[in-house]
C-alpha cells in the first residue's frame, strides 16, 4: 500500500483542492482482467454499495451525459434517459470514452472530464456519509462526502437503477 506522500495527485484531486472540497485519495491494486466495481470494493475493504461507478451515455435529444451509480447496481437506461430529458439513451462505445472524457475504462471520474456534461447521481448516494468514485486513474479512488461531490459537479440526484 502506498504511503499518502507517495500517491500522485490526479487532475481530479487538483480540481477539488482548488475548490477547497475535502476528500481522501485511496489506492488499490488493479486487476486488468477485472475492472468491475466489486473488485475495487473488495480491494478497498468497503461495502460495494459505497463504491460508485461513472457511466457515460448518449441521449437521443440532449447528447452526452453522465450517471454515477452504486457498484452493485445496473443502470436503467429508461430512467437515465428520463433524468436527462431524453426518450432513449445508450452507453457510449468504449472506444469513445477516452477521446470524449479524457479517461479510460476503470478510471473514469465524474470530476474533470474534458468538458462538463450533465451529471446524475443515484439517490442512494445521499444515504451515505462517504462514497468512493474513481480519482481519474485506475488504482486510485476518491473518498468523499456525496453532497460535496454532487454540489461540486453540479449534479442532479434521482433514481437511475433497475
Amino acid at each position: 500500500m502506498a504511503k499518502k506522500n507517495d500517491i500522485k495527485k490526479t487532475n481530479v484531486a487538483r480540481l477539488l483542492d482548488q475548490a477547497g472540497v475535502p476528500y481522501s485519495l485511496v489506492p488499490y491494486t488493479v486487476d486488468e482482467n477485472n475492472l468491475a466495481a466489486d473488485h475495487v470494493a473488495e480491494e478497498l475493504g468497503e461495502d460495494i454499495r459505497t463504491v460508485f461507478k461513472t457511466i457515460v451515455l448518449h441521449g437521443d435529444r440532449t447528447g452526452h451525459f453522465v450517471c454515477v451509480v452504486p457498484g452493485n447496481c445496473e443502470i436503467d437506461l429508461k430512467k437515465a434517459a428520463q433524468a436527462a430529458g431524453d426518450k432513449k439513451a445508450e452507453l457510449i462505445p468504449m472506444k469513445e470514452l477516452l477521446p470524449l472524457t479524457g479517461y479510460i475504462r476503470g478510471g473514469c471520474s465524474p470530476v474533470g472530464m474534458k468538458k462538463p456534461f450533465p451529471t446524475f447521481f443515484h439517490s442512494t448516494a445521499l444515504d451515505l456519509p462517504e462514497i468512493y468514485v474513481s480519482a481519474g486513474v485506475r488504482g486510485l479512488q476518491l473518498r468523499i462526502a456525496p453532497r460535496d461531490l454532487i454540489e461540486f459537479v453540479g449534479a442532479s440526484v434521482c433514481d437511475l437503477v433497475k
